[in-house]
């Protein structure tokens, strides 16, 4: 068996039926993220779980070559009722960051976004719990959602380690952070080790290798308007890009250099 040299991670967010273009694009329909899974299964990736990944990551482990983990953010209801039963055909693990101060609400800081000002549900407790015992963990992604770098030193503290300390009252043990809008710098990121945090998740694309800034892990955005291939080349390539003329790019640039005309 061949062993991962490099590993991809997908970020979603919600699963269920979009209402408008603005929610369209994090927003996947349970019948299309049925079908990224199926291609993907059918492409032989295999899914793995966040701590074999950081087991990967810290030279304890090895995983397959086709190895990917599949994240996601804000802790959304819909994951609940729409992927999980997916999730759970293929037998496939999965990470979710949680907004700790927002469990079993709506998602509020989406109200003054999205045009039509619609929310969302979020997990529940009783959600969660079911959920840990099939397949998922979960981890922190800030109290509020607030975006970490407009706060002040305080709010920072609460944001992250408030975020820790509420998850962990509710017996969830995080230990993995990803920076809300994916918006961080080195302030944020100390911020969120000196919370305790063992690492923390960003949305800058491309392949996570073994020497990967644990502060700084790589994630492909994933799409609600990506179809099944869009998905397959995103992987591939390592690319938030998965239209065709980019896989097309790719490929010429290979063949260049092979040919010396790079």
């Amino acid at each position: 068996m061949n062993t991962a040299q490099r590993i991809p991670i997908l970020m979603y967010h919600r699963v269920d039926d979009a209402h408008n273009q603005w929610e369209r694009k994090y927003c996947i329909s349970p019948k299309c993220f049925a079908e990224h899974m199926s291609a993907l299964a059918q492409s032989n990736w295999q899914a793995v779980s966040v701590d074999d990944f950081m087991a990967w990551r810290q030279g304890k482990k090895t995983l397959p070559e086709k190895a990917f983990l599949i994240s996601f953010d804000d802790g959304f209801k819909g994951v609940y009722e729409h992927a999980w039963p997916i999730l759970r055909q293929y037998q496939w693990p999965a990470v979710m960051f949680l907004v700790s101060n927002l469990i079993g609400q709506d998602d509020a800081w989406s109200k003054n976004e999205n045009p039509e000002g619609r929310t969302y549900p979020l997990l529940n407790q009783n959600e969660i719990a079911e959920m840990e015992q099939g397949g998922f963990s979960f981890h922190g992604h800030s109290r509020n959602h607030k975006d970490l770098t407009a706060l002040n030193d305080i709010e920072l503290v609460n944001e992250t380690a408030g975020c820790k300390a509420e998850l962990e009252l509710l017996g969830i043990s995080c230990r993995y952070f990803a920076y809300p809008y994916g918006r961080f710098s080195e302030r944020e990121a100390t911020a969120v080790k000196m919370a305790g945090f063992e690492a923390a998740f960003s949305v800058q694309p491309g392949f996570n290798r073994s020497d990967v800034d644990l502060f700084r892990i790589r994630r492909l955005d994933i799409f609600g308007t990506d179809t099944s291939a869009m998905l397959l080349r995103k992987i591939t390539l390592g690319s938030n890009d998965g239209r065709l003329i980019a896989w097309a790019g790719y490929y010429l640039n290979q063949l260049k250099l092979r040919l010396g005309l790079g």
